[in-house]
């Protein structure tokens, strides 16, 4: 089917910001769209239906519980006819009951509900630290990967490196005169950032081009790799300061988590917190990058990129008065 042909892609996750970009992405390319969306969705679940629609204009909205296979039949792709899908579903948290409820469980169901569709392609957004997997939300997007692979379906699974909202949190803080926040030397890690739009752009792609049909994906934005020094000195560079940062040692991530396992078998919530330390070390130690097998080592060459929108671009539009974006979950600092 050619770009241009007509044809009905149903979204989930349709208000997450890849979800929202995906759709703008689908319908101009002259796609009708469904947009499968949660009641009570977005950061917090505080998003109404018509809070859905607005940014959504021109998809067709379809409100849907994807821990329910009866509502995604019923609700979902009832009187449908669906050519592909595309699921940007993903766990708030990350912490293992919502990771095994939303990246696996409710991916299943949406599998098993768009295979009954006769539904011909199924485009998973997934993520690229799986390479590398310690945590639950890492075992839990794996297991849904193999599901798909063995599905029978078409399928593309698209591993993105970092999103630049992940990396906009210490904007405010170095507009405010404070210092960038590090761990270790800020040299431990690098990635290749992409943007929504052009992440969007390469998600919808994969509908029409055949080397991105049944394949893994690993994808980043345009440009050499990124360190957290060089995003900080890149900041105050365009702010017109000397950059100052302040490093955070690693180990206190690694006393934090467990001191926290300790106490959370007494504290069930304290528990989940270390979780979140757990990933938190994770994203300060490991690469968001291609991971060679064979060496163990990240690497930026082998990492393929798409689009033209940079992180520095991206910094830019944010201080020149650009809205910076609802980062919920995806907070670090």
């Amino acid at each position: 089917m050619g770009s241009d042909a007509r044809r009905i892609v149903g979204v989930f996750g349709a208000t997450g910001t890849i979800g929202r970009a995906c759709v703008a992405a689908l319908l101009a390319h002259g796609n009708e769209v469904a947009a499968f969306v949660r009641a009570g969705a977005g950061v917090g679940g505080r998003l109404t239906q018509d809070d859905c629609a607005r940014p959504l204009a021109g998809a067709t909205i379809r409100v849907v519980d994807p821990t329910d296979p009866e509502s995604l039949v019923r609700d979902g792709f009832a009187g449908l006819r669906c050519d592909a899908v595309v699921s940007c579903l993903a766990s708030r948290t990350g912490l293992p009951r919502d990771a095994w409820a939303i990246d696996h469980r409710a991916q299943l169901a949406v599998l098993a509900a768009a295979a009954q569709a006769g539904v011909g392609h199924f485009v998973l957004l997934s993520a690229i630290c799986v390479q590398k997997p310690r945590l639950a939300f890492q075992h839990a997007k794996l297991a849904f990967e193999a599901a798909l692979i063995g599905s029978g379906l078409r399928y593309s699974i698209v591993r993105p490196t970092a999103f630049f909202k992940s990396l906009s949190g210490q904007i405010a803080r170095v507009q405010q005169g404070r210092p960038f926040l590090v761990f270790g030397d800020g040299r431990l890690t690098a990635c290749k950032p992409i943007s929504d739009s052009d992440l969007a752009a390469y998600i919808v792609g994969c509908l029409d081009d055949p080397a991105r049909w049944n394949r893994i994906l690993p994808i980043g934005g345009p440009g050499a790799p990124i360190t957290p020094r060089e995003q900080g000195e890149a900041l105050f560079g365009m702010l017109g300061r000397a950059a100052r940062f302040r490093q955070v040692p690693v180990g206190m991530l690694d006393a934090i988590a467990a001191g926290l396992t300790g106490v959370g078998r007494i504290v069930p919530r304290l528990a989940d917190k270390a979780e979140l330390a757990r990933i938190g070390r994770y994203y300060a130690t490991e690469s968001m990058l291609v991971l060679d097998p064979v060496t163990g080592r990240y690497d930026g060459a082998a990492t393929p990129e798409t689009g033209t929108e940079t992180l520095f671009d991206f910094y830019r539009a944010i201080l020149d008065g650009a809205a910076p974006p609802e980062r919920g979950e995806h907070a670090v600092f």
